[in-house]
């Protein structure tokens, strides 16, 4: 045990003291006496998890949906609204300031505890795991990082402040290359599913590989990926796509990973914001997207009513969002019932269409986020086979097993790589509207330059704001100020600035 001799000034001063002092604290754990026993090695392990409740993560990744043609933000929730309007920088949007210090945090933690839980006692199996589960997280932090800034600082050992302010940026290649070496030797020691809700199987790691090489444009190293989940047999669909986002069906078989809330000690704001103060409102830009049940599009389809234009739409429309006329909460939508587009979003709420409910304040929701459910390893699975070899049998069935859980009719047969790439994208948008990941598929596909430099509207066709997105700049987010600040050695990404 280190100890320091005391200075005579003070030793007179404290002379009722020992000559000597201890360094390591009594009343609470060091970084040298922490790193014990199994059980701290799994609450280091649960602290790493417990970073991905941090707002700018997880517990508010509903907002970026207004960041693009899905929905609008009246009051600039999360930021969304100034990516939106091309108006953000380096310093004055939260989420591009903070998702960069939430994931650091994260990435600090999972190398601490690879750092350090090799020199605890305890079985292989579970130090193994513990590892793997270290691994897939932490690559899970920085894919959050490479979609939004592009490379980045690679850290792989425990904090260290002698380097901080030091670290220059790493290529995306190499960030890449790390997450997916990550997913891989977690993948040899995660389970096959996850003994405790919220934990990461090989399922996990495998949908975060494909995810990171879809988004890359790998297309048969992301299929391949993709296939191993279908493979494996060990997810498949819930019957029921609205009760799939209801509180009480959290953790059923569609579910591959998801992070965990519980009231009141790890909540969101995600009931209130999407209904009481639709903060996330949903635009007539994806209602008019939607599908008729026999799969056309509206201006195709012989179901389509030009005076009734809503109904025999795709079910998932009623099940995703609130439009003038239906019930909601048990009382009939107005007009103004949501009164910035005139439409709400219910999914990811806990509220039913005839039932009142409780009102929820902020921070009170509950629901489990599901960073990696079934569907999107299908639709991943459809679009890298299309882009690899084209559309082959598989990438019928895997869109039509969507489809048919929604209640729509097949995707036609017979169409060319490039014709499938449109359903695909487009069953992207529906399947997985109100979840945040369009904005991501938006960049990446590179469509947003065309999509997002538009005037939007309200339900009533009334002009409600117009977005600007920059393809000289707008793909990535800029650096933080205050990190190139500490950091001289970090390069900004290209328009904006220094």
């Amino acid at each position: 045990m280190k100890k320091y001799i005391i200075p005579v000034g003070l030793a007179l001063a404290f002379s009722s003291c020992s000559d000597f002092l201890d360094v390591n604290p009594t009343d609470r754990y060091t970084q040298t006496t922490y790193w014990k026993t199994r059980d701290q090695a799994e609450a280091a392990l649960f602290g790493t998890y417990n970073a991905l409740t941090n707002g700018n993560l997880y517990a508010d990744p509903l907002s970026m949906e207004a960041a693009t043609p899905n929905h609008y933000t009246y009051n600039n929730t999360g930021g969304a609204g100034f990516i939106a309007q091309g108006i953000h920088d380096a310093a004055n949007d939260p989420i591009i300031n903070s998702k960069w210090g939430a994931c650091y945090t994260g990435i600090g933690r999972a190398n601490n505890l690879l750092d350090n839980v090799g020199s605890i006692s305890m079985d292989d199996a579970t130090k193994k795991r513990f590892i793997a589960e270290a691994k897939f997280l932490r690559a899970l932090f920085y894919q959050h990082l490479l979609v939004h800034y592009g490379g980045v600082p690679l850290i792989l050992e425990a904090p260290n402040l002698s380097k901080q302010g030091q670290l220059p940026r790493n290529t995306a290649d190499e960030v890449r290359a790390q997450i997916t070496k990550d997913c891989d030797e977690a993948i040899a020691d995660l389970p096959i599913t996850a003994d405790n809700k919220g934990r990461a199987s090989k399922g996990a790691a495998y949908a975060l590989k494909a995810q990171v090489l879809l988004y890359a444009g790998k297309w048969a190293e992301a299929a391949t990926a993709a296939k191993a989940i279908i493979d494996a047999k060990t997810y498949s669909l819930y019957p029921d796509y609205r009760e799939l986002f209801q509180l009480d069906k959290e953790g059923n078989q569609e579910v591959i990973f998801d992070v965990e809330f519980k009231f009141p000690e790890f909540t969101t704001s995600f009931d209130i914001n999407l209904t009481d103060f639709n903060s996330t409102a949903p635009l007539p830009d994806l209602l008019n997207d939607y599908y008729m049940k026999d799969g056309l599009p509206a201006s195709k389809s012989p179901l389509y009513d030009p005076k009734k234009p809503y109904d025999n739409r795709d079910p998932r429309l009623n099940q995703t969002l609130i439009l003038p006329g239906t019930t909601f909460r048990a009382k009939t939508v107005l007009a103004n019932t949501f009164g910035f587009t005139g439409i709400g979003q219910k999914k990811y709420t806990v509220y039913k269409d005839n039932e009142a409910g409780t009102t929820l304040a902020s921070s009170q929701s509950q629901i489990n986020y599901m960073v990696f459910r079934y569907a999107d390893v299908l639709l991943m699975y459809a679009e890298a086979q299309n882009e690899a070899i084209g559309p082959d049998a598989s990438v019928y069935s895997a869109l039509n097993l969507i489809r048919s859980r929604a209640g729509v009719a097949a995707v036609t047969p017979g169409l060319t790589k490039d014709q499938m790439r449109v359903e695909i994208r487009h069953e992207r948008r529906i399947e997985l509207a109100g979840e945040g990941l369009y904005y991501h598929d938006i960049r990446r596909w590179r469509t947003a330059e065309v999509v997002m430099n538009t005037d939007i509207f309200n339900f009533d066709g009334k002009k409600i704001g117009s977005r600007t997105f920059n393809k000289d700049r707008d793909y990535l987010w800029p650096i933080p100020t205050i990190v190139t600040q500490l950091n001289p050695n970090l390069t900004q990404n290209p328009g904006y600035g220094k």
